[in-house]
């Protein structure tokens, strides 16, 4: 049987050497078969002979076998260029051992990286083989193209020993520079695209989600909504122009009702495409205009009375009015911490969804009966809450402050504070309820109280949500 391999280049090839040679043993076969049956036929040692072949048929089989073990039918390795399998691997897919896990070499660490590189030919090549010098994997790349430049913003899988230190060295020595790199997290693997649409959703529906949505989109930034006319009287911020104003690290926009947005973002330069999608969802918000969701829940209290939790907006300006000429002084003080006279002043803006969340306690025949404010205060974020005296102690206050933190909760926030005055035994009781770690902090009879809620999730079908 001839031995047919293949070449590299896909032709046939023959091995005549081996062809020749067992051609030449059947040649030889059939002479000593035709000899032997001559002499067994004509001789007197008829057996005896027959008993040698045999052993010369036996002897001939097993240096067939052992021929053809040693010289099989494989191509040889310089035809193929395979190389002979080591031992370990001629066992059958059983006898194999399971390889073992190196537990440490697959630990991996996510990074949010931003370097700024030259404007030509090769030079993020030449980033891109710094990284993988270093087992660096590139999840997702980002350009800010600049007046002299690019800023590309990358989204890192690398080893979990290697720290951002090294990183950064090996980007600076590639040629990046003002290099700038943080943690990041499995929120971060959303790519750009359906994150912004995800952010332009929730601004659609909720009027309240610009702060949040722009902080989203920015990273780790503060913001401020500033009225066109301050709480307080007095004069305004400085107007911006239609399509605001970038300056470096802060970026005023103009705020759909007439007042001024500002985002500051001290560790890092904005760049014209952040800018400009900055812009893209304050115009946004703008052209849908005032808007909350519209759920609502309606709970029985312990004495049997049900009330009607829901969002709240300037359209419930009036009743809040009258709730607050039922309030007393003294509930009014605690919760504004000033003149009673100017407590009015400050419905306006604290219903305005453009600066928090406001939830309102409804009673059956449709007064508002309480209040309760989440507000976005630049980079943290204040809960504030207002009961009517006659509805006081009956859980209401918990009940707000428990949703109140799960919304925060949900939006991203780390901690929320509350400021109350440190007789307000109430609002100290309601916050100790949240079971959260708090921190006091007491001056001149004012008392900050502030939860952490890395602990908290944000509670499903029993809150008005977004």
């Amino acid at each position: 049987m001839s031995d047919v391999t293949r070449a590299k280049h896909g032709r046939p090839v023959h091995h005549w050497r081996r062809d020749v040679i067992e051609l030449a043993a059947l040649f030889t076969a059939v002479a000593v078969a035709d000899t032997v049956a001559n002499l067994i036929g004509h001789g007197p040692d008829g057996t005896a002979l027959l008993v040698i072949s045999a052993v010369a048929l036996v002897a001939t089989a097993g240096f067939h076998l052992w021929w053809a073990r040693r010289h099989g039918h494989a191509p040889p390795t310089s035809d193929t260029g395979a190389r002979p399998l080591p031992e370990g691997d001629l066992a059958g897919p059983s006898e194999q051992p399971a390889p073992e896990t190196d537990t440490v070499a697959t630990e991996t660490t996510l990074w949010r990286m931003r370097t700024t590189v030259k404007d030509e030919p090769g030079s993020l090549a030449a980033l891109c083989t710094a990284l993988a010098g270093h087992r660096v994997d590139i999840l997702s790349l980002q350009t800010h193209p600049l007046a002299e430049g690019t800023v590309d913003e990358f989204l890192l899988r690398a080893p979990g020993t290697l720290e951002g230190a090294e990183i950064t060295r090996a980007v600076a020595r590639a040629g990046g520079g003002d290099t700038w790199i943080e943690r990041a997290d499995t929120h971060d693997l959303v790519d750009a695209p359906t994150r912004v649409l995800g952010l332009a959703t929730r601004t659609a529906l909720d009027a309240a989600e610009l702060p949040l949505a722009l902080r989203q989109l920015l990273g780790r930034c503060t913001i401020r909504s500033l009225p066109a006319a301050p709480v307080g009287g007095g004069r305004g911020p400085e107007g911006v122009p239609v399509e605001g104003v970038l300056e470096d690290t802060v970026m005023r926009l103009r705020a759909p009702e007439g007042g001024v947005i500002t985002v500051e973002r001290p560790y890092l330069p904005f760049t014209p495409t952040e800018f400009a999608r900055a812009r893209a969802l304050v115009e946004l918000d703008a052209r849908l205009g005032p808007r909350i969701p519209h759920n609502q829940d309606v709970l029985t209290l312990p004495e049997g009375h049900d009330i009607t939790v829901r969002r709240a907006d300037t359209s419930d300006l009036e009743a809040a009015r009258e709730m607050h000429e039922r309030c007393s002084a003294r509930t009014l003080s605690m919760r504004y911490h000033g003149p009673v006279g100017d407590a009015d002043r400050y419905l306006n803006h604290l219903l305005s969804p453009r600066y928090g969340r406001t939830l309102a306690v409804q009673t059956a025949s449709g007064r508002i009966v309480g209040l309760g404010h989440l507000l976005w205060d630049g980079d943290e974020t204040e809960v504030a809450l207002l009961v009517e005296d006659a509805w006081q102690r009956r859980g209401i206050g918990a009940e707000l402050l428990e949703r109140l933190v799960a919304m925060a909760a949900e939006a991203g926030c780390e901690s929320v504070y509350a400021v109350t005055q440190s007789s307000n035994t109430g609002m100290v009781a309601a916050m100790r309820g949240l079971e959260l770690p708090l921190d006091y902090q007491i001056e001149e009879g004012t008392l900050v109280i502030t939860a952490r809620l890395a602990t908290v999730e944000p509670r499903v079908n029993s809150s008005p949500r977004p």
